[in-house]
């Protein structure tokens, strides 16, 4: 069995995202699918994508730790986000055929099952905390039993105006009084604040029972990440441009975070973000991979969740399934009470609607996502 070609699909949505998309075909006519969105970056990583298989082709697919090896460290230069999401969409293409190829789920390779069921958590959003409240309100009745919410009001330097501070503090405040007490929030930041305003912030949303405070500081220094987290009794979550075991191993010595985020279209794909949450779970640190991308995503993701014993919840961006991004796959994985179960199909568990992918046309950005100007027009 040798793989014949790679290629890639750059899509474009409404919702604002753009995705890469692989596929890696065999001789045999087996093929695997896999997800290297990048957001700002999606031409790199599509020539990124290329470059490899001109060394892919001829292989056999069923290698994938060697090729692996091969792609992030064979070229001297190592990893990069760039690179790494094109070696992680390749990675999930194939286990996909591998998967295929022995009729068996990719978590069944990887140890097996350790639950039959993922929870998921969803994105809320309101300018103001009223309408916060009503969107989380209207999720909870969808099912959904995790939310995840900035409730910043806007870009702030690192630190918050008092206006700004009591503002985020009421939008905490009366969103859990819309959703009860059984409703899990959990408060992403985004790295914006500094390590005082962070500890600050923390410690006025204690009191209402938050999930995880998530990327309270950038993630370049692990320093100042381990004082908010032992300033607070929030659990910290952080690790969404963390890449590969190497880059875990200081977080992890640190006791900077409680939930680790590594994203499997980021990371190093499936089996390195398996390492990881091995790693983790030495520190009793739980996992909670990072996904805010469509369908394709969400499948590799919860062929992860499934067979890692340190898993904790799955994030899952609902306004692709509800805005049709869903259709470019055939059976897409869809949540019912909060909740996706793990698929019983071979490989990832989905096949791709080749047809579907013509409605998306690529659409280059003017600008890239992170360059929306403060009032003096800095970049935040």
């Amino acid at each position: 069995m040798k793989i014949t070609d790679v290629k890639v699909y750059l899509l474009s949505h409404e919702v604002g995202r753009t995705y890469v998309i692989v596929k890696v075909e065999t001789d045999d006519g087996l093929y695997g699918i896999g997800d290297a969105t990048l957001e700002g970056k999606e031409e790199s990583v599509a020539t990124a994508i290329k470059e490899f298989r001109t060394y892919l082709i001829g292989k056999n697919p069923f290698h994938i730790e060697h090729h692996w090896q091969m792609m992030y460290r064979g070229g001297f230069w190592l990893g990069g986000v760039v690179i790494l999401s094109a070696i992680s969409g390749i990675e999930h293409a194939l286990w996909d055929i591998v998967g295929k190829k022995l009729d068996q789920p990719i978590y069944n390779l990887l140890g097996g099952p350790c639950r039959n069921k993922i929870r998921v958590y969803t994105h809320v959003s309101g300018r103001t905390p009223e309408e916060l409240a009503e969107h989380g309100l209207a999720l909870v009745r969808q099912g959904y039993s995790a939310l995840k919410f900035g409730p910043w009001g806007g870009p702030h330097f690192g630190t918050l105006t008092p206006e700004n501070f009591r503002n985020a503090v009421k939008s905490v405040e009366t969103l859990r009084e819309a959703v009860g007490d059984d409703i899990a929030l959990l408060v992403h930041e985004h790295g914006y604040m500094n390590p005082s305003t962070a500890i600050s912030m923390a410690k006025a949303i204690e009191p209402y029972n938050i999930f995880w405070f998530e990327e309270p500081v950038q993630p370049e220094n692990v320093d100042a990440m381990a004082e908010v987290a032992r300033a607070t009794r929030i659990p910290i979550a952080s690790g969404e441009r963390i890449y590969t075991k190497f880059g875990y191993r200081e977080l992890l010595e640190k006791r900077a975070i409680s939930v680790a985020q590594p994203d499997p279209c980021h990371a190093g794909g499936i089996l390195e973000c398996k390492k990881i949450a091995a790693m983790a779970e030495a520190y009793y640190v739980t996992i909670a991979p990072h996904n805010p991308y469509g369908p394709v995503a969400v499948a590799v993701s919860i062929q992860l969740d499934a067979c890692i014993p340190n898993f904790i919840i799955q994030e899952f961006e609902h306004t692709h399934a509800e805005r049709g991004y869903h259709d470019i796959l055939v059976n897409p994985l869809v949540v019912k009470k909060g909740f996706i179960s793990i698929p019983t199909e071979p490989g990832l568990g989905i096949e791709l609607n080749e047809e579907a992918l013509e409605k998306y046309p690529y659409q280059p950005k003017k600008h890239l996502p992170s360059t929306l100007p403060y009032q003096d027009g800095s970049i935040f």
